[in-house]
């Protein structure tokens, strides 16, 4: 018989990568009477103990943190190509002069 897929609560998670980071009970302990694959405790744990600095206002990794200079220059690019497109619909009269 196939399970069906189950979404966990972030409480739940935590709790469940709480008592492995705990180190009382194995993955096969824990995995019984919470109902879930000792795999994905395993992932749990790893995100927590990945995530565990952002508590204490720890850094984002540089890959998460965005680049301004990029988004700065997206965003002007977007700008000009509005204000041009605006202008060419308002010409081809498909867009209304009063905005």
């Amino acid at each position: 018989m196939r399970r069906t897929r189950r979404n966990h609560g972030a409480t739940f998670k935590a709790q469940v990568a709480l008592a492995v980071v705990k180190g009382d009970k194995t993955l096969a302990e824990l995995a019984e009477p919470f109902s879930v694959h000792p795999t994905q405790i395993t992932e749990w744990k790893q995100q927590l103990l990945a995530r565990a600095a952002d508590v204490f206002g720890g850094m984002k990794a540089p890959s998460e943190t965005p680049d301004l200079k990029t988004l700065h220059a997206k965003i002007g690019q977007l700008t000009l190509e509005n204000d041009f497109l605006e202008g060419a619909l308002t010409k081809a009269g498909l867009l209304s002069a009063k905005r």
